[in-house]
């Protein structure tokens, strides 16, 4: 049984306009951020990456990241697949004038018969450092519901608010996501509307660890999500509240912290930022100057 990663990567490169092109390198070896990912992901022990794209970026996906990946993985024994999120694989007629996708929930569903076991999900434009994919690891070899909890401080962008996730935490186990909107950099660490929030909260990046008996609970979920929606033309079926629908339930998911800088290209500006934390990284050795050349194979 493989150890699998899902990379949602089927909105890469559409906040800022334009298809994936639009993704510059950050590093000088011509890298993006995924590629660090990919590469944190097979040093922790995955051994399977499967990328969720749409049709209509395919070709510029595979020519951008995915051929230069696979030749460089394949001879680590790591697999690569695609999975296809598309607006009308869903099993109602398309609501007139829905343009916005179905969400990552949807997205991961597009996986089904490509994952065989316990997986973990992330984004394909953010970074997450290297202890959340060691700690994943290990967690999906015990099963369960998981995941990976960033301390908000260090998810925060210099160039304007963000959202998050705050996380309820009761001895390592979640007890619930609020969604929070326009967090901003404060004098006392983080404040909403002027409201100082706890800086050391745990927020949810969206990195999970999931059994693999969740995709029988997103195939089950959808057509009901479908029925109920208030607003076909934007409600998504999301990760995040599915699993909040489990947690009520009485299902348990745990916690597990890191304390990694996350970093990402939430704002245009954020870019020199993020090229400079790579630089860091390198400086202090996290990663090789040829990025894959210290894995190992499986």
């Amino acid at each position: 049984m493989k150890t699998t990663l899902v990379i949602l990567a089927a909105g890469i490169g559409s906040r800022f306009g334009g298809g994936i092109k639009q993704l510059e390198p950050i590093d000088g070896q011509g890298h993006i951020i995924i590629d660090y990912s990919i590469h944190d992901a097979i040093a922790a022990g995955f051994d399977k990456i499967i990328f969720i794209i749409r049709h209509d970026i395919e070709a510029d996906f595979r020519e951008r990241i995915g051929n230069r990946v696979e030749a460089v993985v394949a001879p680590l024994g790591v697999e690569i697949a695609y999975a296809f999120q598309e607006i009308t694989n869903i099993p109602i007629p398309l609501p007139e004038g829905r343009a916005k996708p179905w969400g990552t929930g949807h997205a991961v569903l597009a996986c089904g018969g490509l994952i065989d076991g316990p997986f973990a999900v992330i984004n394909a434009d953010d970074y997450y450092g290297t202890e959340g994919f060691k700690k994943a690891a290990v967690f999906l070899k015990t099963g369960g519901y998981g995941l990976v909890g960033y301390v908000l401080k260090n998810t925060l962008s210099d160039n304007g608010g963000v959202t998050r996730g705050i996380c309820s935490v009761e001895n390592g186990a979640l007890t619930g996501i609020t969604e929070t909107c326009d967090i901003v950099k404060a004098p006392n660490g983080a404040a909403v509307h002027g409201i100082d929030i706890d800086v050391n909260s745990l927020v949810s990046m969206n990195f999970w660890c999931l059994p693999l008996e969740f995709m029988d609970v997103l195939k089950n979920g959808f057509p009901r999500f479908l029925t109920s929606m208030t607003n076909p033309l934007k409600d998504e079926y999301l990760l995040p509240i599915i699993v909040d629908g489990l947690l009520k339930s009485g299902t348990p998911v745990s916690v597990l912290p890191t304390g990694d800088q996350w970093f990402g290209v939430t704002y245009k500006e954020d870019k020199a930022a993020v090229v400079e934390s790579f630089k860091k990284l390198y400086q202090q050795g996290v990663y090789q100057n040829d990025l894959y050349s210290d894995l190992k194979k499986h």
